[in-house]
């Protein structure tokens, strides 16, 4: 059974910084290219982050570029969402998601798998 947990978001001031965690189990990890989508309330789900499989290969939102870093440790079957300069626009539940491909997948119906989510809330 595969699941992806994430951890790591909170309450947090306007201009902070966090780290989203994601740890996975029940799949062959570094085979499986993973993402970050974020849904706020009354909105859709939308993307955030992605990597390729072998952590080489990274691509951002336009609303998140240079505040946001993906990374991952295929050793310890984890990826990771560095924010930094948090915005009054970033709140929201954000959650990983596994796609079973060595690409980069920017879009949700790619992938296959999903955690339930952390929430972030951004204090002004």
């Amino acid at each position: 059974q595969v699941q992806l947990v994430e951890s790591g978001g909170g309450l947090l001031q306007a201009g902070g910084s966090l780290r989203l965690s994601c740890a996975a189990s029940g799949l062959t990890f570094g085979f499986y290219a993973m993402g970050w989508f974020r849904q706020a309330p009354g909105k859709e789900r939308e993307f955030v982050a992605a990597i390729g499989a072998s952590g080489l290969r990274t691509n951002y939102a336009d609303s998140v570029k240079g505040r946001v870093t993906i990374s991952r440790d295929n050793a310890k079957n984890t990826v990771y969402l560095q924010m930094n300069s948090l915005k009054p626009d970033d709140p929201a539940v954000y959650s990983c998601a596994g796609g079973s491909t060595s690409a980069v997948l920017t879009t949700e119906r790619w992938y296959s798998y999903w955690g339930q989510g952390t929430q972030v809330t951004v204090s002004s």
